[in-house]
């Protein structure tokens, strides 16, 4: 998939989401559609990491095309934070 159709199947995803929330401004969603909501955001994630992952593979010089669509795991890990732990007493001082 060329990174055309990547940002088209981002800009599908993105005014799906926008529908599905401007459709029920006050009220809230159902849980379908709260589903719906969850499984469209992964789905974002996914596609954005994939984008992001050809364009660095173009910069560097490879081929765009060795890049691959990660697991929503993978994906939804990227903006968690965790503590450093200087237990191992490999920490500077």
């Amino acid at each position: 998939m060329d990174d055309q159709r990547v940002l088209d199947r981002i800009d599908e995803l993105v005014k799906e989401e926008e529908e599905l929330l401007h459709r029920h401004e006050g009220e809230g969603l159902d849980d379908d559609e709260h589903a719906r909501l969850e499984e469209l955001k992964l789905q974002l994630d996914k596609t954005w990491d994939y984008l992001r992952q050809r364009r660095s593979l173009r910069e560097a010089g490879d081929d765009p095309d060795e890049a691959s669509m990660r697991d929503g795991g993978t994906v939804e890990d990227y903006g968690k934070v965790t503590p450093y732990d200087d237990t191992e007493g490999d920490a500077p001082e």
